[in-house]
């Protein structure tokens, strides 16, 4: 028993609830995400903090009323946006504002208002080519009450009085006031290199390591370990052989399951854990229009790959994840200004993946219309379970079903459709029930 050997078995199930809060939320303060969860991380710090340390590569940091799990990143990712309390995705300029904020607040004392917080981020903002925040602009003034309210809602900043939305409104006759949780403010940014000495974002995952063979088989198994937290599923083909290695070993189903409390499936084409207990942010299947759409669409997707009327559908190469992830890397280094840098089930049949005499892996390829087609009968069988706003636009149903199920790497997105994944197989022969709509 490697890990929490210091945690009694009456305990390990208050210890496993500790790790993945802290896995869901990095950043703990005396409110967020509740108000016990600071508590429930404090019970349990010394093992956390040497177990996450050996398991993963993580450092659990403790400051007054904040706990921050500094994470290892092993690769770019984009489907983990920030996100305003309507659920929008920031762009931008709202990260730009959400910086230039904790800047701010960085040089603040305990307590500042949201006029002189926007004074101070505007000067900044105005002499940074492109961006600029102008207050008598309504667009600037909403980007920048998002940057803030997603600081309020992890308890960075308190509301002392007054309210964000009448400033934003009218910053002439609106105002608030703010408590500034230090302590939050400076857990929030922990770049692990000095943002001046790096000319390119790879710098951030680069992380020096001992020559010696037991230093390298370490650092792969925590990457294992790490991927299959980090990523929905996890396939042979899109790890190194190291990697590869620990994810078919006997080892990773028992450590994990001592971690975290959920258990590991394997199949011949990668892992996945299983979410029984609730703790990741997106689930799928799921709840919601969107998730159902999803999981339908992933029933006619793995019924067409499997080809009950004798038709085959073309096969393309899989992208390369190495290659998808250099063209990222190289998007956001031509976004840095010049010189500057910024911060188990019963086993089901698995989507049939072919390999080319070359070793080139081919997937079924599904096509855009094949979706517009599946979406449109979605609609007309499942009717009131979907409401008027999604029969009236079924493109955006199909498009977000869809972005749902490549966060899920249950399909890759290529031109003209997507490459069916074998997570597909798993909803192959399945019977979809949606709950209808009440319409009294």
């Amino acid at each position: 028993m490697r890990f929490a050997a210091e945690v009694s078995d009456l305990e390990l199930a208050d210890y496993q609830r500790a790790v993945r809060l802290l896995l869901r939320h990095p950043l703990i303060t005396a409110t967020f995400p509740d108000e016990k969860a600071l508590a429930r991380v404090r019970r349990f710090a010394a093992e956390l903090r040497r177990d996450l340390s050996e398991a993963f590569g993580y450092r659990l940091e403790l400051h007054g009323a904040t706990a921050r799990l500094v994470r290892t990143a092993d690769r770019l990712v984009t489907d983990r946006p920030a996100l305003s309390r309507t659920g929008r995705p920031f762009d931008r300029r709202r990260y730009a504002y959400l910086s230039l904020c904790l800047a701010t607040l960085g040089r603040a004392g305990i307590q500042i208002t949201l006029s002189e917080l926007a004074d101070a981020v505007s000067g900044d903002a105005n002499r940074i080519t492109g961006l600029g925040l102008d207050p008598d602009s309504g667009a600037d003034r909403r980007a920048f009450v998002d940057a803030v309210a997603w600081l309020e809602e992890r308890g960075v900043l308190r509301l002392a009085d007054g309210s964000s939305s009448a400033w934003a409104s009218d910053p002439g006759a609106g105002e608030a006031l703010y408590d500034v949780a230090r302590d939050a403010v400076f857990a929030l940014f922990r770049p692990p290199r000095v943002l001046q000495h790096i000319e390119s974002v790879t710098a951030l995952l680069e992380r020096s390591l001992s020559s010696s063979g037991n230093a390298e088989r370490r650092a792969a198994a925590q990457a294992a370990r790490r991927s299959v937290l980090e990523r929905p599923v996890v396939y042979f083909g899109d790890v190194s052989a190291e990697v590869g290695n620990h994810l078919r070993g006997q080892a990773l189903p028992a450590d994990l399951y001592r971690l975290t409390g959920l258990r590991l499936e394997r199949r011949a084409e990668g892992v996945l854990l299983v979410d029984t207990a609730g703790w990741s942010a997106e689930r799928f299947p799921g709840t919601g229009s969107v998730a159902q759409a999803a999981v339908l669409l992933a029933v006619a997707i793995a019924e067409r790959v499997a080809d009950p009327d004798g038709r085959k559908a073309r096969r393309m190469p899989m992208p390369d994840p190495g290659e998808e992830h250099v063209k990222l890397v190289a998007q956001v280094d031509a976004g840095l200004p010049a010189g500057v840098p910024m911060p188990g089930d019963d086993p089901q049949p698995a989507a049939t993946v072919e390999d080319d005499e070359a070793g080139e892996t081919r997937l079924p390829l599904i096509t855009d219309s094949f979706l517009r087609e599946a979406t449109a009968d979605i609609l007309r069988s499942y009717g009131s379970a979907f409401g008027a706003a999604w029969h009236a636009d079924p493109e955006r149903l199909r498009a977000e079903a869809v972005a749902l199920l490549v966060r899920f790497d249950a399909v890759a997105a290529v031109p003209g459709g997507v490459l069916a994944r074998p997570l597909i197989g798993r909803y192959r022969s399945t019977k979809a029930q949606v709950k209808q709509r009440t319409l009294f």
